[in-house]
C-alpha cells in the first residue's frame, strides 16, 4: 500500500507542474495575442483578461507552497472571469454577525441574528403599578428584616425585566434555593430565588456570626437541613410583606408551598411563558445577597387592569365634581309614564283569530284604579278621570316596591 501511496502523490505533483506550466502558455498567448491582433482577447473581456490570469497563476503558485491549498480558506479565491470573489468568514466575524460575541453580552447589549430572535420576546405593556407594588415591598422589607436578623440591612431594587420562564431558568446561577409559592386568590404560582451569597449571610446572621467577616461559602456540597430552615424562615418574612404590598391595590395572600435547589423542580409554567422578574439586592454591612422575584404574567392576569393603572386609586374614592354634575343633570332627564288599565290573559289561538270590528272584554270600570309605571316598575295608583279634553290620572296613592326573592 505504502509503494503506491508514493506513487499517486508523484502523479499529483507533475499534473499540478502541468497545470502551472499551462497556465504560463495562456499568459504568453493572451499577452502576444494582445499585442499581435490589436489587443482583441483583451478587449472582449474588457481588458482584464491578462491580469486575472496572472493573478491566477499566482495563487496556483501560493497554494502549491502551502503544501497544496490547506490554508485556501483564508485566501481571496477569485473565480475563471474575475468578476466575482468571495471570502470565507474567520469565527470571531460569524459570532459578531449572529449575535453571540461574549463582549456584547456582558454589556447587555444585542445584535445581529440574536437581537432578532430576542425581538420575538412578548413585549408586554408597561404595568406602571407593579413598580409602585415593588417600591412599597422594598421599603418593608427593610424593616422586616431588620426585625428578622437584628442587624442593619439595606435593600434595594436593581430592576425589572420581563423574560420567557425557561430563559430565566437557565441563567439561574448554582448553586441556589427555588421557593415555589402560590398566590391564593389568583390560582397562580410565583418563584422566588436565593442566591449562594445570600444563603450563608443569612446563616451566617442568624446563627450569631461576627461582624466584620464576609460570609463563608462552601460549593459543591447539598445545603444542610438548618440551612434550609433558615432560609424557609426567611421566605415566609418575604411573602408576608409581599402580601402586604399587593393590599392596597387588591387583597392577596402568597403561601408558601416548597423549597427547591433544582431549577428542573421548581418548573411552575411552561418554558415559552413570559414572566416579569423583579431583581433585589440586600446588604447586611459587609454580608449581603441577591433575591430575584419571579411572577408569570398568566398569574397577574386578574389584576391586570389594575396594574395598568397610572396612579395609586385611580379607580377608587370619589370624584366630587362628577358627583354634583351628574346629580344636576339627572333631574333633567326625561322618562315615560304609562297608565295601565287593565291586563288580560288570553290563549293564542284567540289572539290569532282577532279581526277589525273583534272586542276584548276587559275587567275593569269606570271606577277601577288605574296603575301608573315607569318602564317595568309600578309606580302610582289612581283614578281616571277627565279635565278639559284630555283623561287624566288622579294619584292616590304610591305602590311599594316588593323585596326581591333572593
Amino acid at each position: 500500500m505504502a509503494p503506491s501511496d508514493d506513487v499517486e502523490r508523484e502523479v499529483t505533483k507533475e499534473d499540478e507542474e502541468a497545470l502551472m506550466a499551462e497556465w504560463a502558455a495562456m499568459v504568453e498567448d493572451s499577452d502576444g495575442g494582445g499585442e499581435g491582433d490589436g489587443g482583441a482577447p483583451a478587449g472582449a473581456d474588457g481588458g482584464g483578461q491578462p491580469e486575472d490570469a496572472e493573478a491566477m497563476a499566482a495563487e496556483w503558485e501560493a497554494m502549491l507552497g502551502d503544501g497544496g491549498g490547506a490554508g485556501a480558506a483564508a485566501e481571496v479565491v477569485s473565480s475563471a472571469g474575475g468578476r466575482e470573489s468571495t471570502r470565507v468568514l474567520n469565527q470571531d466575524e460569524i459570532d459578531s454577525l449572529l449575535g453571540f460575541d461574549e463582549t456584547e453580552e456582558s454589556a447587555g447589549d444585542k445584535s445581529g441574528i440574536q437581537a432578532i430572535l430576542n425581538s420575538a420576546l412578548v413585549s408586554y405593556e408597561r404595568l406602571p403599578m407593579l413598580e409602585v407594588v415593588f417600591d412599597r415591598l422594598v421599603r418593608m422589607m427593610s424593616t422586616s428584616l431588620r426585625n428578622f436578623t437584628s442587624d442593619n440591612v439595606e435593600v434595594s431594587l436593581d430592576n425589572i425585566l420581563s423574560l420567557r420562564f425557561g430563559d430565566y431558568l437557565n441563567s439561574i446561577p448554582l448553586p441556589a434555593m427555588l421557593s415555589v409559592f402560590k398566590a391564593e386568590e389568583w390560582d397562580n404560582s410565583g418563584l422566588l430565588t436565593i442566591d449562594s451569597s445570600m444563603i450563608y449571610s443569612i446563616v451566617d446572621v442568624l446563627l450569631g456570626g461576627r461582624r466584620g467577616t464576609a460570609a463563608m461559602r462552601i460549593e459543591g456540597r447539598p445545603y444542610t437541613t438548618i440551612e434550609r430552615n433558615l432560609v424557609e424562615r426567611l421566605v415566609h418574612v418575604v411573602l408576608a410583606d409581599l402580601s402586604a404590598a399587593f393590599d392596597p391595590l387588591s387583597p392577596v395572600t402568597f403561601r408558601f408551598e416548597r423549597l427547591e435547589t433544582n431549577p428542573r423542580f421548581a418548573t411552575i409554567s411552561r418554558p415559552s411563558n413570559a414572566a416579569i422578574v423583579a431583581k433585589l439586592r440586600i446588604d447586611m454591612e459587609d454580608r449581603g445577597g441577591r433575591l430575584e422575584l419571579l411572577i408569570p404574567y398568566a398569574t397577574l392576569e386578574p389584576v391586570r387592569e389594575l396594574l395598568l393603572q397610572m396612579f395609586m386609586g385611580e379607580k377608587f374614592g370619589r370624584d366630587s365634581i362628577w358627583e354634583t354634575h351628574l346629580a344636576e343633570e339627572i333631574w333633567f332627564t326625561e322618562v315615560e309614564m304609562e297608565a295601565i288599565l287593565d291586563e288580560v290573559e288570553l290563549p293564542l289561538r284567540y289572539i290569532l283569530n282577532l279581526e277589525v270590528g273583534s272586542q276584548v272584554m276587559f275587567n275593569a270600570t269606570p271606577e277601577s284604579s288605574v296603575q301608573m309605571r315607569c318602564g317595568d316598575v309600578p309606580m302610582f295608583a289612581g283614578r281616571m278621570g277627565r279635565r278639559g279634553n284630555n283623561i287624566a290620572i288622579r294619584v292616590d296613592r304610591r305602590i311599594q316596591q316588593k323585596p326581591h326573592d333572593t
